[in-house]
């Protein structure tokens, strides 16, 4: 059994860590390995120590644990580097939100796409790229796996700037195979296939077998008998498109111009809400609560893996095995008519050979119109971003379906709000 040195840097997360940690000590192969905690706060990483260590006695294994704030001591001789941060937290995700509604912009989650992912990739990007570097010189062979929004952006700039190997992992995806098998009575494994293909929280689903049968042809006549009160979002653009977007309404909702509008009230139109810092900040208590609970006694610590894909792949990779998940990747061809090297989302086997997409030809033409606006949204933000270029920064967020409506004049000054609101964390745009 290999024992590989892995570290999580965001390990102060209440959220991410408890799950990623678990995950991996309920990985039997990986008896033996170190989790390294890395955190920027110390007071949360010495809780998430305590938890991790409580985990390890419940497992019965001898993994080790170990903690710091030193990022470079963290990443000397890592074999695997996982990734869960969002600088500036939930403070600076507030900016992201509640200046772009000022200006009349809605945004149901604020991290991928519209003004809000474009000002979180902003902050990331130099932090990770920064990181990637460090990885560079301290362990050059490790796998860097992103869990980290804009997923898209992140990876897409270390794989620009570095050579460090990378992967991005959603379950997105699954989640909407999960919805598919409820609605076709999927009872066993092998009934249902898909194909998918596209980029973070805007895969496409364009073929299905059912059973052997044409499960697009299938689904499609189930819209026609029961409407699009399930997933109304993705249903309404499956009924436009002929493919079905692979993840969340959320998600999906603000690749577009057609959802989060005031006529759709918002969204609720279509069933989806915006989230707020203030939701945000509740569902960041009850995780705290959870965690309490854990290392008080008073809840139960459960060692079983949970759904999430980066405990599996660093098992296959790390003992020679093959793993087919959900990938973002450099497109290397897997998808034909999407620009070579953007991040794209397909299935993907991962091993000790390394990582490689699934070849899914091309996808269909209004697809890929779609698909392509959003990669160079990408790009431009991936360049503002190393470049600190007001002008690309712009430019990528004039792409953007939700800025629709704005004068340009008024989306420069929206622009002007964000970059002051956090400029703390981009000095590249503040230079003298």
């Amino acid at each position: 059994m290999a024992k590989p040195k892995i570290v999580l840097i965001g390990g102060g997360s209440y959220a991410w860590t408890p799950t990623i940690v678990r995950d991996i000590v309920s990985m039997q192969d990986l008896e033996g390995s170190t989790i390294t905690l890395h955190d920027v706060d110390a007071k949360s990483l010495d809780v998430m120590l305590s938890l991790g260590r409580k985990m390890i006695e419940r497992s019965g294994r001898g993994f080790g644990i170990e903690a710091t704030t030193d990022r470079r001591q963290a990443l000397r001789d890592a074999e695997f580097v996982i990734l869960t941060i969002s600088t500036g937290g939930l403070e600076a995700m507030r900016h992201d939100l509640e200046i772009p509604l000022r200006h009349g912009i809605y945004q149901s989650v604020g991290d991928t796409v519209g003004p809000g992912g474009i000002s979180r990739g902003l902050r990331n990007i130099p932090v990770v790229v920064g990181m990637a570097k460090e990885m560079g010189e301290l362990c050059a062979d490790a796998w860097f796996i992103n869990y980290s929004n804009p997923m898209s952006t992140i990876c897409r700039a270390v794989t620009k700037v570095t050579r460090m190997k990378t992967i991005g992992l959603c379950h997105g995806l699954n989640e909407v195979i999960w919805m598919l098998k409820d609605i076709f009575k999927v009872e066993h494994d092998g009934e249902l296939h898909v194909r998918a293909a596209g980029i973070n929280h805007l895969p496409w689903i364009i073929g299905i077998t059912v059973r052997g049968e044409d499960g697009l042809r299938i689904l499609r006549e189930y819209v026609e008998r029961n409407g699009v009160s399930i997933s109304p979002v993705k249903m309404e653009l499956f009924r436009a498109f002929g493919s079905l977007p692979g993840t969340g309404d959320r998600h999906v909702a603000e690749f577009f111009s057609h959802f989060l509008t005031k006529d759709a009230d918002a969204g609720l139109k279509y069933g989806v809400r915006l989230t707020t810092i203030e939701d945000r900040l509740r569902s960041r208590a009850r995780d705290v609560e959870r965690v309490n609970k854990m290392l008080s006694g008073e809840a139960a610590i459960e060692i079983a893996r949970s759904e999430e894909s980066v405990s599996k792949i660093i098992s296959a990779i790390a003992n020679g095995r093959r793993e087919m998940d959900v990938l973002n990747l450099p497109n290397k061809g897997q998808v034909n008519n999407l620009p070579r090297d953007a991040i794209v989302e397909t299935y993907g086997v991962v091993g000790p050979g390394g990582a490689e997409g699934n070849a899914v030809g091309d996808v269909p033409m209004a697809v890929q119109a779609i698909l392509h606006k959003h990669i160079v949204e990408q790009e431009l933000t991936v360049d503002a971003a190393l470049n600190g270029d007001r002008a690309l920064a712009l430019q990528a967020l004039l792409l953007d379906p939700l800025v629709r409506d704005l004068d340009l004049d008024v989306a420069e000054e929206m622009l002007g709000e964000m970059l002051e609101a956090n400029r703390r964390y981009l000095a590249q745009f503040f230079r003298s």
